[in-house]
């Protein structure tokens, strides 16, 4: 600091502003802080991308369970679980039948429905990724889909027979159509293959499932809801079988 007279002879220091230093500790406690903030917001994204995805699965499995419907208000009965050629061999899935009534007319009337769902032929359709058929949880190629239906014994899809809405005798409420099975049995969407009892008891497992704790499912009478994966097997019996008797209590309601 030192002293000087202005021009009136008055003298004024000059003070020179200290230099505050940020030391180790500071910089410590304030990295310590920002990744605390971190680790809070973090969790917050991630539960708020699930239930955007979760959103997603719930609307996709809907459009699918009103296209059935659709397909059997026109056809008087739901379609098969695949189509099949003269000699008993599978052609199509019932996810290629009911395109027309998923906004997909056009690509529908394209598809050679005489021949296999993976003949040259049908090339074009089997390149065409549609979203209604994919789970946003589920890290699969673009044309693969985890929405198989039910085709375990005395369950709602028949191989290729149409099911009427009056063969379920249970609640149909109570009553699985369509299961977003695991990733390992994933799919090609117009492939002639689905859940069989076996893929629907895996949904116990929670390393198999695509959303934390729950399956999302569409059910007979077209409501989509979820199913805990703590039920136990005989529940998911129940839940596959189109003539059961009991009511479930493992069926979750769900929200957009």
């Amino acid at each position: 600091m030192t002293d000087h007279p202005d021009e009136t002879g008055v003298e004024f220091a000059d003070v020179q502003p200290s230099k505050q230093k940020f030391t180790l500790i500071e910089g410590l406690v304030t990295m310590s802080i920002i990744a605390l903030l971190i680790a809070l917001i973090s969790p917050a994204k991630r539960s708020a991308r699930e239930a955007a995805r979760r959103t997603q699965c719930i609307n996709h499995l809907k459009n699918i369970g009103l296209a059935l419907h659709n397909y059997a208000n026109e056809y008087g009965a739901f379609p098969p679980a695949y189509s099949v050629d003269g000699h008993g061999k599978p052609l199509h899935s019932w996810r290629t039948l009911i395109l027309p009534y998923l906004d997909q007319r056009s690509l529908y009337e394209r598809i050679d429905l005489t021949k296999p769902w993976d003949d040259p032929a049908n090339a074009e359709a089997y390149a065409t990724e549609l979203r209604v058929f994919q789970c946003p949880s589920a890290e699969l190629e673009p044309q693969q889909t985890v929405y198989l239906g039910v085709t375990a014994p005395g369950g709602f899809f028949r191989e290729d027979v149409p099911r009427k809405l009056t063969d379920v005798t249970d609640d149909p409420h109570e009553t699985l159509m369509v299961i977003e099975a695991p990733s390992k049995n994933a799919v090609h969407w117009m492939a002639p293959r689905d859940a069989d009892a076996r893929v629907v008891l895996s949904l116990t497992n929670d390393a198999e499932l695509h959303h934390p704790g729950i399956t999302i499912a569409a059910f007979v009478d077209g409501t989509v809801s979820a199913i805990s994966s703590t039920i136990p097997e005989t529940e998911y019996r129940r839940l596959i079988s189109i003539a059961g008797d009991d009511r479930q209590d493992a069926v979750i309601p769900v929200e957009e």
